[in-house]
This record gives C-alpha cells, structure tokens and sequence, in this order.
C-alpha cells in the first residue's frame, strides 16, 4: 500500500488512547484473550495439518483401527476448534463495541468542546460530514482494525508454525522434474514464497487506486445525503417556491457522482478479483503440482502428500495475506485518512480558540457591565468587519442595535458570546454572569416538548407549573398540554412560535445578559411590543441587548447603537439615549 508507514503511525496514534484510557483493563484484557485465541486455532490447524497425514496414510492402509482412532481424535480437535471461534467471535464483539463507545465519547467531546464543532464550520469544516466520521468512521476503523491486526497476526505465527514443516517435507518429497529428482533444501517454501510475492505485487499494481476511489465515494456519498436532509429541512419554503423541479435536478447531479464513482469502484473490483479469485483457485492445485511427481515416484505416502498440500498451502496463505484482505486494506485507509482529517479539523479549531492574535475574553470582577476593548471583528478571510472598541453594555440597562444588512451585528454577539475567533481585543464579562443568546430561528432539539423549552437545562429542571405560566406570560397556553409529547419542534411549529417558544425558555432560565438576535422579527408589531413589556416586567434586572430593524422597537430601549460605515469597516455609534414610553 502506499505511504504504509504513515498510515500505520497514523493507527497507533487514534488506536492507543483507549488502551491507556479509564477503560483500558477491559480493553487489555480483551484482546488478549482474542490474541489467545487466535494462537490456540492457529496450533489447531497444524495439529489438523499432521492429522492429515496419519488419516490418509490410514485410507491408503485401509488400517480401520487406526482410522477410527483418528475420527475421535478429529472429532475432539474440531469441538475445541469450535467453542474457540465462537468466543473468539464474541470477545472480538464485546472489544469493539467498548472501543466504539469511547472513541465515539471522545470525539463528540473534543468535538463539542468549547464550539470546536463551530469553528469548523467557519474554516470551511476541513473534516467534512462529522456525524458520518463518529458513526461510519468509527465502527469501521475498529472493525477493520482489530480483524486486519488479528489477521496479521494469525498469518505471521502460521507462516511460523508451518515453514519449517514445509522445510521437512520438502526434504521428504523432493523434487521431481522431467523423471529427474532434484535435492533443492526447502523448495515447496521457496515455492511458496515466490508464488505469493508475485501475487501481492500484481495485487497491489492492479488495486492500489481503490485507496483514493473509496475516499472519494464516501464523500459523494455524504454530499448527497447532506442535500436530501437539506430539502427536507426546508421542504415548506421549496413547496412554496415551486422549486420540487430544481431541487430534483441538483439531487440527480450529486448523486450522478455516487453513480460515476461506483463505477470506477466496479471497474477496479472487477479486474482485482478477475486477478485474485484467478490466484486462489490456482493456489488450490499448485501444491499437488509440485509433489504428485513424488508420489507417484513412490517417494511418499498418500498422508504424506496430503500434509504437504495442506502445509503448503497454509504457507502460500500466510505469505498471501495482503492479497486476500486488500480490499478491506483499501477501505480501511480510507477510514484512517477520514479520521485523521477529522482530528485534524478539531485540533485547528482548538488552535484558532487558544492563538495569542485573536479575541479575548476575561471574567472582570467591576460594576457588572461587559466592556468592550480595543475589539476589532473580523471575517473568516481577514477582511476587517466592526471596530466596536469602547462599548459598555450596563447593568440592566436596555440596548438597541442597529446598522445595515452585513455590517456585522450578529458577529458581534457572537464575540460576546466567545465563540467569534476571528479579530483582536478584549471582552470582559462579570464573572459567574449568565447569558442567552436567542437568535431569529431558535434551537430546539428533536424530542418532547418539556426538554425542547428546558434546553439547554437538563429536562425536569423546572416544573410544569412553570413551565406552563411562561407558556401562557408567552402567548402559547395551547402547548401547556403537550409538554410531554415528541417532536421535530423546528418543523411543526410557525417561526413565530418558535421565537415565542425562545422567549418563554428566557422567562425560565432568567439570565442576566439576555441577547435577542431579531428574536421577534417573525411577530407583528403589537405581538412584539407585548413580549418586550413583558421581559421589562418579568426580568427587571436583566440586561437585554437587540438587534432589530424596526423603528418601533426604540420605544422598549433606553440606548440605541448603530453600526455605521467607517472606510473598510463598520464601527459603532452611540446614538442618545432614546425617548422610552411603558
């Protein structure tokens, strides 16, 4: 395979964090007993291997005692052999299921660290589709790793275990060739040997591109599933459009790749197992190429002649092993390449949070305001975005922020709310202080109500008692009923329910720093005027800051600061304190 030792460097550093992990007696101990129990059926077959022998020489002797002797013993060897692979099988499950479930705790920690999963997205998401990386990934990276590893293994210690038996039976049978004997030491070994060597180059030169094809599928693959959650994400705003049309015409190109990339996939597999399914069945009959003449010269037995075959070809496989597992190799460094980007793209996020040129937020133990310093936002690309150096959000005070589409005003709520990397400057926040930010289209995860409204709370935080004023304070008495039913709250409730749903989660949780990000945008005018008297009634002591682009909402703050243009950026104005009516 190509770049091998990288790859391998690659496995050890994903693989043995689990075997050094709080789990890692469990994990020890089970693959060492699925490592025992490969060498255990690794010495049953040579103990079939020389029973072969004495059980042909048998028929050929037509010995009845000795061929009943040798069904027992057959009979008792297989039974072994049997209760071996099953708890082989079982163990090797039970290994991969606890190594599955840490990596998978892992990665969605480190991926869910701090809004590393954000800050992918914002430098292009480098390991794209994370959920196919911790589910698809995942389970076949251990998979394919411990079956290519025990595999590995079981054909190093056959290779072991039988060459120097081929070595003897070489001297036994030697060969024979144009009704001449040739005495060449340990010829059926080195038979064996360039018989297997040919076949893992030529392998290797016809399949070595299944390596990139497999890597390419699974991105195509994830493309176009991406696109079909997408359509059906949105599938009211496309009824709306009439854009069913469109929509199949893009599907159909992006799965026109899946489609081009099989192929390449069929027309490499076919000439790989045209090559190796040719190599087996060829594998089967060479052995008794090779000693036949001997036997027939008398030489050695029928058993003999068995045992060499079967010697021979558990050589020819051990030696052979690439060839038979290549496309799981393929595969499989695939997997390994995807999961490396994956962490690749975690640790560039965890890099471009920890920099020294970028924002910085610090608790302040001050007067209760979040001050803004010397803070300059900028674009993922570089390009300049808000200068907002100087701006004081004071304790309890109400602030309008306003300013044109793409001046930056959501940007700089995420700054606030830390995970905005990109720009210089500081941001101090009182220390232990509690903020919610509501955006347009609030956040509400797939399950029931209660948990929906809760979040991100553990469910069962508040009662239904509260739970059900706020919906009502709210204007959603309807949904006090429903708190313990499921859904995709996202998709069967109006947006402007969903943005009456986010206030009434702010009623609960009551945070002191309250951000709304055009939160009632969806609302008419009366509706909106209604939700904000109420937060003014029922959270007196919260900062609320908005972002809005009605004139009407001036009458609910007592501070309005405007993003205006400034050269290539914007920077903030401090307009005066607005004339407020209750």
């Amino acid at each position: 395979m190509n770049n091998l030792r990288p790859t391998l460097a690659t496995v050890w550093r994903i693989s043995a964090p689990y075997f050094r992990s709080e789990d890692k007696w469990a994990g020890r101990g089970l693959l060492a007993a699925v490592i025992a129990i490969e060498l255990a059926i690794v010495g049953i077959n040579v103990l079939i291997t020389q029973w072969n022998a004495r059980f042909y020489n048998a028929l050929q002797d037509r010995n009845w005692d000795t061929f009943v002797s040798e069904i027992i013993y057959f009979s008792v060897v297989v039974s072994i052999f049997i209760v071996l692979a099953v708890y082989q099988l079982y163990l090797n499950q039970w290994l991969q299921i606890r190594w599955r479930q840490w990596m998978t705790a892992r990665y969605l920690g480190d991926w869910l660290h701090q809004a590393n999963h954000y800050r992918m997205q914002l430098q292009g998401d480098a390991a794209d589709n994370p959920d196919q990386r911790m589910t698809d990934d995942v389970k076949l990276f251990v998979d394919r790793t411990l079956n290519i590893s025990l595999g590995l293994l079981n054909s190093i210690v056959t290779l072991a275990s039988f060459v120097v038996m081929l070595w003897g039976l070489s001297n036994a049978a030697p060969l024979h060739l144009f009704g001449q004997e040739y005495a060449i030491p340990g010829y059926l070994v080195w038979c064996a040997l360039i018989y297997s060597v040919l076949g893992t180059v030529l392998t290797h030169l016809i399949g070595w591109p299944l390596v990139g094809i497999d890597f390419r599928q699974q991105q195509v693959e994830a493309d176009f599933r991406f696109n079909l959650v997408r359509v059906r994400e949105n599938s009211e705003q496309i009824a709306l459009l009439h854009g069913e049309q469109a929509e199949r015409e893009r599907l159909l190109v992006r799965f026109g790749r899946v489609v081009e990339n099989w192929l390449a996939i069929m027309n490499r597999t076919k000439k790989i197992t045209a090559f190796t399914a040719s190599y087996n069945q060829a594998s089967v009959v060479f052995p008794y190429i090779l000693v036949a003449p001997a036997y027939f010269a008398e030489k050695i037995q029928l058993g003999g002649m068995m045992q060499t075959a079967s010697a021979f070809s558990n050589v020819q496989s051990a030696l052979s092993f690439f060839i038979t597992i290549y496309r799981q190799l393929a595969e499989w460094q695939a997997v390994v390449n995807r999961l490396d980007g994956f962490e690749a793209g975690i640790a560039a996020a965890r890099e471009l949070a920890q920099q020294s040129d970028r924002i910085h937020v610090v608790a302040s133990q001050g007067d209760g305001a979040i001050d803004l310093k010397e803070l300059a936002l900028r674009l993922p690309n570089g390009t300049p975005l808000v200068n907002a150096s100087g701006l004081s959000l004071r304790k309890g005070e109400r602030t309008l922020v306003t300013g044109p589409s793409g001046s930056g005003k959501s940007t700089l709520f995420r700054a606030i709310a830390g995970i905005w990397p990109f720009g210089t400057g500081s941001i101090s926040i009182p220390a232990g202080a509690t903020m919610m930010m509501l955006p347009q289209r609030p956040y509400f995860p797939t399950g029931s109500l209660r948990g929906a409204i809760e979040y991100p709370a553990k469910e069962g935080t508040f009662t239904d008692g509260q739970i059900g004023g706020a919906l009502e304070q709210a204007g959603l008495p309807r949904l006090a009923s429903q708190l313990d039913e499921h859904g995709h709250w996202n998709r069967t409730l109006s947006l402007g329910e969903q943005q009456r749903l986010g206030l009434t989660r702010a009623l609960l949780h009551t945070p002191q720093y309250l951000f709304l990000d055009e939160a009632t945008a969806s609302l008419d005018e009366p509706s909106e005027a209604a939700l904000y008297q109420l937060l003014e009634k029922k959270l007196p002591a919260t900062t609320i800051v908005s972002i809005g682009h009605r004139s009407t909402l001036d009458a609910f703050h007592q501070r309005n600061v405007s993003l205006v243009r400034d050269g290539e950026r914007f920077a903030l104005r401090d307009e005066k304190p607005t004339a407020r009516t209750t």
